[in-house]
C-alpha cells in the first residue's frame, strides 16, 4: 500500500496529499476528483481551516494506491500550479434566496420527470412550459441584436470541427464519439450470429465498427464557427440556436443539475473586438435584468472553463480569469451550492484564426459567445420558486397559463 493512501474499511480509502491544498483551490479538486478514475463513487475532502489535507474516497474496485498517485498527480500538475484571483462580481442579485428545495424527487412523484439513463431527464408539464418560456425570453435577446439571425443545426459534428482548435488536448473528459458497424456484409453477419448467441452485444463491440468520423457536440456554438469555415464576412453578425449539447460529467450528474445530454441556447458573436466585447456586455445587461424580474437570487463572477489533463492548464486558467474572458451566471440551489446556469465568454481572433473566418478588413474576426443551459436554468427557477406554479412570479403565470 502507498504511504498516499490508507484503507480503513472494504471501500473506503483515505488518500493523503503531498502538499495541503488552499481553501481557494478547493473548487478545483472538486471538479476533476470524479474524472480521475471511474472506481471512485463518492468523495469528502478532510482538512483544517479550509484547507484539504486528504481526500476521503469510497471506491468500487481499482488500484488504490494508483488512485491516489494520480490524484496527487493532478494536484501538482494542475492546480497548486494555478495563480490565485480574487473573484471579481459582475451582479448580485437583490434579490435574496428564501427556503431552496430540490424539486426533482416532487416531479418524479408527480409523474412530470423520468430518469431515462446516466445523467438523461425526460420531463412533462409544468417543466416543459416553463423551459420553453425560459428559451423564448433568452432568444428575444439574442434576436434583439444588431445583425442577428437563428439557425437550426444538426445533432452530429464532424471531429474535424473539434480537431481544428485541438479540443481533444484541453477537454478529453468530456468528449464523446459516435461510430458504426463497418460497411461490410461479413461484419454485419458475424455481429448478427453473435449477437443471437449471446443475446446481447458484444463485449468487443468496437472490432465490428468503423468511422470516428463525428462525435456529439459538447456545446452549440462550434457548430456556428463550423457554418461560417472559410468565409469572409461582410458585417459584424450574430447567431443564435438551440439545440441539444453532451458532456460526459462521470458521477457529477444529479437530477436535472448535470446533465450528460442537455439543452442550449447559444448566442454567437462574430467581428470586430469591439462588436464581440459589446455584445456580451449587452447579453449580460438584459440577461441579469431577466433574473431579477423572474425573482431570481444568484451572481454573476469572472470564470474559466474546466480544462484538464494538460501541462498549460494553469496558465490557460489564470489567463482567462485575468483578462476577464468568462464570466458565470450563478444560481443558488440549495444552502451553500450554486450552479453554473450560463456563461458569457470572449475569444479573441481565436475561433476567427482557426476556421479561416475574416472580418471586412480582411483579417480573422474576434468572435464570443454567451450559453444558457435550459434544464439548468428551470431547474434553479423550481429550487427557489417550487413546482406549483401558483408560488410562481405573476408575469411568469400570465405567460404560461
Amino acid at each position: 500500500m502507498s504511504q498516499h493512501a490508507m484503507r480503513s474499511q472494504a471501500s473506503t480509502v483515505d488518500v493523503r496529499l503531498d502538499r495541503s491544498l488552499p481553501a481557494e483551490f478547493t473548487p478545483e479538486l472538486k471538479k476533476r476528483l470524479f474524472f480521475i478514475s471511474h472506481s471512485i463513487e463518492d468523495f469528502e475532502l478532510v482538512g483544517t481551516d479550509g484547507a484539504t489535507e486528504s481526500v476521503r474516497l469510497t471506491l468500487a474496485g481499482g488500484d488504490a494506491a494508483a488512485i491516489a498517485a494520480q490524484i496527487n498527480r493532478v494536484v501538482a500538475d494542475e492546480i497548486l500550479t494555478q495563480r490565485a484571483l480574487p473573484p471579481r462580481v459582475a451582479w448580485q442579485s437583490p434579490i435574496a434566496p428564501s427556503a431552496l428545495v430540490d424539486p426533482f424527487p416532487q416531479l418524479v412523484a408527480a409523474g412530470a420527470a423520468f430518469t431515462s439513463g446516466e445523467g438523461q431527464i425526460g420531463f412533462g408539464e409544468p417543466l416543459v412550459s416553463l423551459f420553453d418560456y425560459l428559451d423564448r425570453r433568452l432568444r428575444a435577446i439574442a434576436l434583439g441584436l444588431d445583425n442577428a439571425a437563428e439557425y437550426r443545426y444538426p445533432t452530429l459534428l464532424p471531429t474535424a470541427v473539434l480537431e481544428r482548435f485541438h479540443y481533444f488536448s484541453s477537454f478529453p473528459q468530456f468528449a464523446m464519439f459516435v461510430t458504426r458497424l463497418h460497411n461490410d456484409i461479413d461484419v454485419y453477419r458475424t455481429f448478427t450470429d453473435r449477437y443471437r448467441a449471446e443475446n446481447r452485444v458484444p463485449d468487443e463491440l468496437f472490432d465490428f465498427c468503423a468511422n470516428r468520423d463525428y462525435c456529439l457536440p459538447p456545446t452549440m456554438c462550434y457548430h456556428s464557427y463550423h457554418q461560417h469555415t472559410g468565409h469572409t464576412l461582410d458585417r459584424d453578425t450574430v447567431l443564435t440556436a438551440r439545440g441539444k449539447s453532451f458532456r460526459f460529467e462521470s458521477r457529477y450528474h444529479a437530477g436535472l443539475e448535470r446533465l450528460w445530454d442537455f439543452t442550449i441556447r447559444e448566442i454567437v458573436f462574430l467581428g470586430s473586438p469591439e462588436h464581440a466585447a459589446r455584445s456580451r456586455d449587452a447579453v449580460m445587461r438584459q440577461s441579469f435584468a431577466l433574473m431579477e424580474e423572474l425573482g431570481l437570487a444568484g451572481r454573476c463572477e469572472v470564470a474559466s472553463d474546466h480544462f484538464f489533463g494538460n501541462a498549460e492548464v494553469a496558465e490557460r486558467i489564470f489567463s482567462q480569469r485575468m483578462m476577464e474572458l468568462k464570466f458565470e451566471l450563478l444560481l443558488p440551489i440549495a444552502p451553500g451550492r450554486f450552479i453554473a446556469a450560463g456563461s458569457f465568454n470572449l475569444h479573441g481572433r481565436f475561433f476567427g484564426e482557426s476556421f479561416d473566418i475574416d472580418g471586412p478588413d480582411g483579417g480573422p474576426v474576434s468572435s464570443g459567445c454567451v450559453g444558457f443551459g435550459l434544464e439548468r436554468l428551470a431547474y434553479a427557477f423550481l429550487c427557489q420558486h417550487g413546482i406549483d406554479t401558483a408560488t410562481w412570479p405573476e408575469s411568469v403565470r400570465r405567460e404560461i397559463g
